[in-house]
């Protein structure tokens, strides 16, 4: 199963388009029961994620690669590999675990930075140890990658990629991380909920892009497609992609990605879809509209 399961609603009241909050444990038990019986087996989830990592411990991750991610490191670099390893220790004493399958750096700069030769040393004595199999970066432009390739060899990276943005796409990278061997996980596959939304219920601060949501509405009544369906079957469509994360608030929610995950590939064109514009694809930019 191409499908891994994103954690941050566990921790956290994420998503433009949620209207439920913060998951239940109870939910969280149906929702990782769900996923193991549906050969889903990589649970992405962070420090920064609230409780999620200490929520996934209370349910028991048995049978799950995890990755987890660091927050931003500090500028200081006396005691920064001290820093990392505590981080690292008490994350995998929340999930419950004696390693994890990823670790990854939330700011690639961290990585690129006056102390990225400490960050990475750090990395490595980890990976050495055995505490985590591979380290990586989440990136929110695909133009970071041109001074991470410089500064470490990442095994595992985690992009954006959806119906607008395609810029892992066009950059080149994509083709370059899998030439390399690197595992590609591809998230934000519906905008932050974004794409999912009712046409009359798209927030007024994104209508700068109104004639965009006026053909995605358009596209989808003509093929008599769920926005659900084609972004997800867009994603899974794209052969590099190792992994695509998603993020469910319920498990009848996770059924239906399920479900989506197991039909073929799309073969409809959404190229009229593609965006460029920062504002729009990058939801850290969201708060400035």
């Amino acid at each position: 199963m191409k499908l891994a399961l994103g954690t941050v609603q566990f921790g956290l009241a994420y998503g433009i388009a949620n209207q439920s909050g913060q998951v239940s444990q109870a939910e969280i038990d149906r929702i990782l029961n769900l996923a193991r019986g549906n050969g889903i087996h990589v649970l992405d989830t962070a420090i920064g994620y609230g409780d999620s990592e200490f929520r996934l411990g209370q349910a028991g991750v048995e049978g799950f690669n995890v990755i987890s991610k660091l927050p931003d490191v500090p500028e200081e670099s006396a005691g920064l590999e001290a820093w990392i390893d505590s981080q690292v220790s008490s994350s995998m004493k929340r999930l419950n675990v004696s390693r994890l399958y990823g670790l990854l750096l939330h700011r690639s700069v961290n990585l690129t930075g006056s102390n990225g030769r400490v960050v990475a040393r750090s990395l490595d004595r980890l990976k050495a140890d055995g505490l985590v199999s591979k380290i990586g970066v989440s990136i929110y432009d695909p133009q970071e990658l041109d001074s991470v390739s410089r500064a470490y060899p990442v095994d595992l990276v985690q992009t954006p990629l959806n119906i607008c943005d395609r810029r892992i796409i066009t950059s080149g990278w994509l083709a370059r991380l899998s030439d390399q061997g690197v595992e590609i996980h591809a998230r934000s596959s519906f905008l932050q909920g974004l794409l999912l939304m009712e046409r009359t219920a798209i927030p007024s601060k994104f209508e700068r892009w109104s004639s965009l949501w006026d053909s995605w509405h358009q596209g989808l009544a003509e093929t008599g497609m769920s926005a659900t369906k084609a972004c997800l079957l867009y994603v899974m469509s794209v052969p590099q992609i190792n992994r695509v994360v998603v993020g469910v608030d319920n498990h009848l929610q996770l059924q239906e990605l399920i479900n989506i995950a197991r039909l073929p590939v799309l073969s409809k064109d959404w190229s009229r879809m593609i965006c460029d514009d920062p504002m729009l694809i990058n939801p850290s930019k969201w708060n400035l509209l």
